[in-house]
Order: structure tokens, then sequence, then C-alpha cells
């Protein structure tokens, strides 16, 4: 309880329970001046005290009532995200697509090259796109676990440049698969191994493209909300976690029920 009073605090909700005292606003305002003296304040909030000491179960309501409020804020903000950063989020030139680039569904993967849950996660994307060949999967790098999953992800978006597809891909689960720390030489023994041109990457590793992938997806996360990895869009959803195959396909069944074959919608 404590914490959450706290938080009452913080929000100013506290104070603005002077608002329990306007029924006395009409005697106050009886030849006295627009603002209460001092000697007038302490005893408004004085009332107010030992309102909330005698009923404490109001402060729990108004709690109740912010998170609510609250809670509708971030949905309505992420709403209108959804709705103005669209065609970034499935259809940006600087993304990585697998699986079927024509699906009537897209699923918007955000993850780390260190991120042990995404780890986990993988053989989960890598059995979607074998057993649904109508997903359209689309990868952002967002490299939030320190320099080396940086270096990873300038690799890896680099990579994209000269590779797609099944060889991308190959690419993909040999560094995310792969034990150890992700770094830029891990990245560029993983792109190696699967015929990159070394001295085309290095180059491009450098490209203005790489910065303004990664700027593009950190800029949608924030407006999402999504701040940890692995993090799925389907559709209008949002889905933060490793949540496990069954809870990906239920979405993708939802999106699919909600969307149609409209491609570029979903």
């Amino acid at each position: 309880m404590l914490h959450r009073l706290a938080k009452l605090a913080r929000t100013g909700l506290i104070a603005g329970a002077l608002a329990l005292t306007a029924p006395l606003a009409p005697v106050l305002a009886q030849g006295a001046p627009a603002q209460p003296t001092a000697e007038e304040r302490a005893r408004i909030e004085a009332i107010v005290r030992d309102y909330l000491l005698r009923n404490p179960e109001v402060l729990q309501e108004a709690l109740v009532e912010l998170e609510r409020r609250q809670a509708q804020a971030e949905e309505r903000a992420r709403t209108e995200a959804f709705q103005a950063n669209r065609d970034r989020l499935y259809r940006s030139p600087n993304a990585v697509v697998l699986g079927n680039p024509q699906g009537d569904v897209t699923l918007v993967e955000f993850f780390d090259y260190n991120c042990g849950f995404c780890k986990r996660a993988l053989p989960e994307t890598v059995e979607l796109l074998r057993s649904d060949p109508r997903i359209r999967l689309v990868l952002k790098d967002f490299p939030v676990l320190g320099p080396g999953s940086v270096e990873a992800a300038q690799v890896a978006i680099a990579l994209k440049m000269q590779l797609d597809g099944p060889k991308y891909f190959e690419f993909h689960q040999k560094l995310l698969g792969g034990r150890g720390q992700a770094n830029r030489a891990r990245a560029l023994e993983a792109a190696r191994d699967v015929g990159a041109d070394m001295a085309r990457l290095e180059r491009d590793m450098a490209s203005p493209q790489v910065a303004a992938t990664l700027a593009e997806n950190a800029r949608l996360a924030e407006l999402l909300r999504i701040n940890g990895t692995p993090s799925y869009v389907v559709g209008d959803d949002v889905v933060v976690g490793a949540v496990g195959l069954a809870r990906l396909r239920e979405n993708i069944v939802r999106a699919r029920a909600t969307c149609g074959r409209q491609v570029g919608v979903c």
C-alpha cells in the first residue's frame, strides 16, 4: 500500500483531494481573497486529511481510477502510433523480410542478438515459417543489451544490403542460435560462414543506412511502448515476451480473421 500511496503523491492526486472541499468554496468566497490565506489553507488541508484518514478507501478508489485512465491513455497512444507508422512498421525498405513476401499476415519481431529469451524463441519462429507458408516475417534489430548487441545489429543490417531470403535467415539463425556473447567478431564470422562478400560488408557497415535503420527501429519501439525483447506485432496487437508458439498462432489466427487477405493491412 505504501508504494501505491507514493504513486498517488507523485501524480499529485493527494493534492487533488482538495477538490473534495468544493462545497466550501462559496463560503470561502464570501469576503475572502481570491487565494486562501495560509490559515484558511491549513484548515482546508486539515479537513481533507481528516476525511481521508476516516475514509482511506477513497485513496484506493482514486488509484484504481488513475490506473484505468493511464491504461486508456496508453492504448490510445499505441493505436495512434499504429495508424501513423503502419508503413514503417510493416513495409519499411530497411526491414528484413522472411517467409512469404506476399503473405496475408505479417509478424514483426523486435529482437536482440544477445537476448536469451529471443534465443529460446528462435525455434518457434523457424517452426512458424515452416508450418505456415502464408506468414510474412519482418525482423527489427532492437539492440538494447549493450555494445555487443549494437555491433551485431550493425553487421546484420549491413548484410541485408547484399543477402536476403534463406541466406540471410541462415546467418540470423547462426548468430542468434549460437553460444556466447554476440558482437562484431561473432557477427562477421557468421556472415563469412554464409558466403558474404566481406569487403563489401565492411564498407556497408559504415553506410548511413545502418544508423538510420537502428534509429527507425528504436523510434517505432518507443511509439509502440516496446522496451524489451522479444516483442512481436501481429495485426494491431503488441505481444511482449517469449510467449510461446501457441500464443503467437492465436494472434495470427485473430489477425487473419480481422484482416482477411488484404496484403499491406496485416
